[in-house]
C-alpha cells in the first residue's frame, strides 16, 4: 500500500453460521473445535449419495418476523441478520437505537452470493407446475436474484454510494471484500457493508455435487466428514450461512471513535485459465493472487504469520493450495506460517465462504489465536507445512498479518490480506 493510499479498517462483524447464530457463538465453537455438520432429515434422503450438511445453527425464523420472511429467500434473510449484527457492532445508529449516523451518499454495500435464491427458483417452479402461473409469488424475481441480498441490505441501511454483487463461485464474497476496499480507497464511500451469503442446501444441489463426486460421502460419520489435509479426505461438505463486515476509512473510523478489529490491508486476484472445476495442480494462479494481495497491502512475505486456507477437503485442491503458498511466500517463509482450514467445522458455504473465513481471520488476528483444523487423523504425506490441529494456536506479539484464501469454480482466485490493528 502506498503512503498516500487510504487505509481501510474493519469496525463491525456479523454472522450466522452452522456453528452459531452470531459472531461470539461461532467464534467460541471454532476455538472448541466443534463441527456444525449434521444429518439431513429430508423425505427420501436415503436415495441421495450424501445425507448430511452443515445447516444453520439458528433458523432465520427465530430472528426475523414471519411477514418479512415471506418476501425473502433464505440467503437474503441471513444476509440481513448478519448485516444487522455487523452494523450494531460498528456502533452505527439504526431506527431508534443510539449510535453514530452515516451519510447515505457515503455508504456502500457489496454482498455476494455464488448462487443466489436457489430455494426460491426451484420452489416457485414447483408451484407453477402444480398450481399454475397465477399462484407464483410476485416477489419471486427479487427473491431469486443473485444481487437481491445486496439490494435489500442497501435499502435496509440507506446505502446510496453503490450496491454491488460480484459472482465468482466460491470466491464471490472474498471478491466482495476486495471490491469494498477499492470503493473506500477510490473515495466513492467512507463506509461499506461487505460480505457474502449462501443458502442452497437442497436435494438438487446435493445430487448435482454428488454426481460430480465432489462431496464427502462419509454418511456414517457426518461430523468427521470434512477433513482437510487428511490422507482419507474424500470431498467437501455443503454448508450455509452469511458473514458481513463493516469496512471504513481509518479517518472516518477514528473521527467517530470506533473500535477497530483489524486493518483490511489489500486484495489480490488471478484466474487459473485451466479448468472449469479443477484447480491448476501447480497452484500458480493461487500463488499469483497471494503475491498480488501482499503487494496491494504493502506487505512482505515474512510479515505473514497465518493463513486461513481455502482448504475444502478435496484430494486435489488441498495439496494444490499448499504448493501455491510455498510459491507465493517462498518455502522458507511458508514453513513458519501456521495454517488452518475452518471449513472442517463450518462446511463449505460456497459463495459465502470467503466472507466468513475473512471474518474468522480478523478475529484470529485480534485475539492472536488460531482455530484448529479438526478431523486430521492421518496427515497426508504430501503436506509439508504447519497445519494447526488439536488445540488453538497462539500467535506472536508485535505487528502481524494474515491471508485469507478463496478459490472458485471457473478458476477464480482471491486472497485478502489483513493486519492486526495496533
Amino acid at each position: 500500500m502506498s503512503k498516500n493510499q487510504t487505509k481501510v479498517v474493519v469496525t463491525g462483524l456479523g454472522a450466522t453460521t452452522p456453528l452459531g447464530g452470531d459472531v461470539p457463538s461461532t467464534w467460541s465453537a471454532l476455538l472448541a473445535g466443534k463441527s456444525g455438520v449434521r444429518p439431513l432429515d429430508w423425505e427420501g434422503i436415503e436415495e441421495l449419495p450424501v445425507r448430511f450438511a452443515a445447516q444453520l445453527a439458528v433458523e432465520p425464523s427465530q430472528v426475523l418476523p414471519r411477514h418479512k420472511l415471506r418476501r425473502l429467500d433464505r440467503c437474503q434473510a441471513i444476509a440481513l441478520i448478519a448485516a444487522h449484527e455487523a452494523w450494531q457492532d460498528a456502533g452505527f445508529a439504526f431506527g431508534d437505537r443510539e449510535g453514530h449516523a452515516v451519510d447515505g451518499d457515503r455508504l456502500g454495500v457489496v454482498i455476494s452470493s455464488g448462487i443466489g435464491g436457489l430455494h426460491t427458483a426451484l420452489n416457485s417452479y414447483d408451484v407453477f407446475r402444480e398450481k399454475g402461473w397465477a399462484r407464483v409469488s410476485p416477489f419471486t424475481v427479487p427473491m431469486l436474484m443473485p444481487n437481491g441480498s445486496s439490494g435489500l441490505v442497501g435499502i435496509e441501511f440507506g446505502a446510496m454510494a453503490g450496491s454491488h454483487a460480484l459472482v465468482s463461485a466460491c470466491a464471490s464474497s472474498a471478491e466482495a471484500i476486495g471490491y469494498a476496499i477499492d470503493m473506500i480507497r477510490s473515495g466513492r464511500a467512507d463506509v461499506v457493508i461487505a460480505g457474502g451469503t449462501e443458502a442452497c442446501i437442497h436435494p438438487l444441489q446435493v445430487a448435482a455435487f454428488g454426481s460430480m463426486r465432489a462431496m464427502s460421502t462419509r454418511n456414517e460419520e457426518p461430523t468427521r466428514a470434512s477433513r482437510p489435509y487428511d490422507k482419507n479426505r474424500d470431498g467437501f461438505v455443503l454448508g450455509e450461512g452469511a458473514a458481513v463486515m463493516i469496512l471504513e476509512s481509518e479517518e472516518h473510523a477514528r473521527a467517530r471513535g470506533a473500535k477497530i478489529h483489524a486493518i483490511a490491508a489489500g486484495c489480490g486476484y488471478s484466474g487459473d485459465a485451466h479448468d472449469i472445476v479443477q484447480p491448476d495442480p501447480t497452484g500458480s494462479g493461487a500463488a499469483k493472487a497471494m503475491r498480488r494481495a501482499l503487494e496491494d497491502a504493502g506487505l512482505r512475505p515474512e510479515d505473514v504469520v497465518h493463513i486461513n486456507a481455502h482448504g475444502t477437503s478435496t484430494p486435489q485442491g488441498d495439496v494444490a493450495e499448499l504448493a501455491a503458498i510455498k510459491a507465493a511466500l517462498g518455502e522458507e517463509v511458508a514453513a513458519k506460517v501456521c495454517i488452518t482450514a475452518t471449513k472442517s467445522m463450518t462446511g463449505h458455504l460456497l459463495g459465502g465462504a470467503g466472507a466468513l473465513e475473512a471474518l474468522i481471520t480478523v478475529l484470529t488476528l485480534r485475539e492472536r489465536l488460531v482455530p484448529p483444523t479438526i478431523n486430521v487423523d492421518d496427515l497426508d504425506d504430501a503436506v509439508d507445512l504447519d497445519i494447526v490441529r488439536g488445540e488453538p494456536r497462539q500467535l506472536p506479539d508485535g505487528p502481524i498479518a494474515a491471508l485469507n484464501n478463496s478459490f472458485g469454480f471457473g478458476g477464480h482466485n482471491v486472497a485478502v490480506a489483513f493486519q492486526r490493528a495496533v
